[in-house]
């Protein structure tokens, strides 16, 4: 390949399906709520490392749409670790410059953590070294059908000619408008799917499924696989330029 041929690509953007802590606890004869306790603690190891690996954006899935359908115990074992997670590291994530932002539908969850969602995004809005989201009474179906109903709203008010809506015009009405789609998705645990996470936005992204349970996927893990990344051709539907 010719000396300008190569380039190193930085994944900008990088999501991750946060899968295995349920079996990581239950190897070490535990509750699964252990286990999601441990996986919070390494999300902040990976958050910490993005800068120095070149990612702006994060974005973890944190809890499924499909995740209500677990024990009442584990449910409400994960909102109150939502709200310890929250305010437990929402001072260190300000003094990190780190910008929070929460994706999903928060009609379903309890005032009280949507309170502290809120306050958390506004506290960190003025952060840009690191952009992290996360998806929480996510779903990727579920996030196309409000945006559509939204759209449909601003077609019926007159505020949008349905004649010029296009691809961009659905994407302006989804959770992540703000964001770049993901560069990269990493999904831990040694599954092979993706559970309903990002399905617009992931259309071009690589993937990288990988057998290490989440609470013991280290930064070197993290590392090696954005640098793999970065050798990758990406076309996009195209051919490479010869």
């Amino acid at each position: 390949m010719p000396k300008d041929k190569e380039i190193n690509r930085t994944a900008e953007h990088v999501a991750i399906i946060m899968d295995g802590n349920g079996r990581w606890a239950a190897a070490r004869g535990k509750p699964r709520l252990y286990g999601h306790q441990a996986g919070a603690k390494r999300v902040r190891d990976i958050v910490e490392a993005c800068p120095h690996l070149g990612v702006r954006y994060l974005t973890v899935f944190a809890f499924s749409t499909e995740n209500w359908k677990r024990t009442q115990t584990e449910v409400a074992g994960l909102m109150r670790l939502f709200k310890k997670y929250i305010l437990s590291e929402a001072k260190r994530l300000v003094n990190a410059g780190v910008c929070v932002r929460f994706i999903g539908d928060r009609l379903r969850l309890e005032p009280g953590l949507v309170q502290l969602m809120d306050e958390l995004e506004e506290m960190t809005a003025k952060n840009s070294l690191v952009n992290l989201t996360v998806a929480i009474n996510y779903g990727g179906r579920d996030e196309v059908a409000r945006a559509t109903k939204r759209m449909a709203q601003d077609v019926a008010k007159g505020f949008l000619n349905p004649e010029t809506v296009n691809e961009q015009t659905l994407a302006g009405y989804l959770d992540t408008y703000v964001l770049p789609d993901p560069d990269l998705v990493i999904r831990t645990s040694g599954e092979a799917r993706i559970s309903n996470f990002l399905l617009w936005q992931s259309a071009y992204s690589e993937y990288e499924f990988v057998k290490t349970l989440w609470p013991d996927f280290t930064v070197q893990d993290f590392q090696k696989i954005v640098a793999i990344f970065a050798g990758k051709e990406r076309r996009f539907g195209g051919l490479l330029a010869s």
